[in-house]
């Protein structure tokens, strides 16, 4: 979209009047890093725009947005179907693993991925046992009591939990496995690379990790210079490429979960999370997917 003499001078005031949002809900696309002006992320809502400067958003967030705001505005009844649903991947008497969605976290909030499960399982002592980003997807561990909780908790401090992530990055990747133990925040740090496919522009990565430090497969592969795609923080701050416009988030994904089940030494909890949506539409955008 250019920018035109007669419209709003700030970036919030601008989107809201191009999309018909509120100005809350335009100033939560910035703050989630969707809003690219001549191809440079813009993160600041009074962001000064001139008229010939050109405003990109990708189409999923708009859509999400005009979602969004059409179900906060004042008078406007809430639909049952607006409630979020959230997949159960696996499930016993203790534990249950779900298949995360994007834009929402994992716990600590009304809106989290614990909140919802907690009413949708009627089960309302279940806490998260580890956590995702926001918007990355995938295989997440909750406890349905806190004895089962702490037992995990445990579990997860040792290195008897194997989790897998995928992740689609920017540019080729040039090894077929590269171990990254660059320490985090002075902590132990590993992450166990293994590249799935190439194109010319981007890669399909598998990451292993042995270690869950914060953030940590998106620094240590920005670290290498591989950051992987959305990802507004870590990632690229400027678009050559006009594709990385259309990438609606950070492309990570966790894909298995497995761990001695911790209330019975003679089980297992095992989940795999199949590729959402839109992170197969990513890897097509990038010629490396059907």
């Amino acid at each position: 979209m250019a920018v035109n003499k007669a419209d709003p001078k700030f970036l919030q005031d601008f989107l809201a009047h191009r999309f018909s949002l509120s100005r809350r809900t335009a100033k939560a696309m910035i703050d989630g890093r969707n809003v690219w002006v001549n191809r440079k992320c813009v993160w600041i809502a009074r962001f000064a725009l001139e008229t010939g400067d050109v405003v990109e958003v990708p189409s999923q967030v708009v859509k999400g947005a005009v979602r969004q705001s059409a179900r906060t505005a004042p008078g406007a009844p809430v639909p049952a179907a607006a409630r979020r649903h959230v997949r159960v991947l696996w499930s016993n008497d203790s534990y249950l693993v779900c298949d995360k969605p994007s834009g929402l976290v994992s716990c600590d909030d009304p809106k989290s991925v614990e909140a919802i499960l907690r009413e949708q399982e009627s089960v309302p002592t279940l806490e998260a046992v580890h956590r995702l980003d926001r918007d990355t997807t995938g295989c997440l561990l909750f406890a349905k009591n806190h004895a089962a909780f702490e037992a995990a908790v445990e579990v997860f401090k040792t290195r008897r939990v194997s989790k897998v992530y995928h992740a689609i990055v920017a540019g080729q990747f040039k090894f077929v496995h590269q171990l990254i133990d660059t320490p985090l925040d002075g902590q132990p740090a590993v992450s166990r690379v293994t590249r799935e496919a190439a194109g010319a522009d981007a890669s399909f990565l598998r990451v292993r990790i042995d270690t869950g430090r914060t953030n940590q497969i998106r620094r240590h592969l920005s670290s290498v210079r591989f950051p992987i795609l959305g990802d507004r923080v870590f990632g690229l701050k400027s678009a050559r490429d006009p594709r990385l416009m259309q990438v609606p988030r950070q492309m990570l994904h966790a894909s298995t979960l497995e761990l001695p089940d911790p209330m019975n030494p003679h089980a297992e909890i095992k989940a795999h999370s199949p590729l959402p949506a839109d992170f197969r539409a990513t890897l097509r955008l990038f010629g490396m997917g059907k």
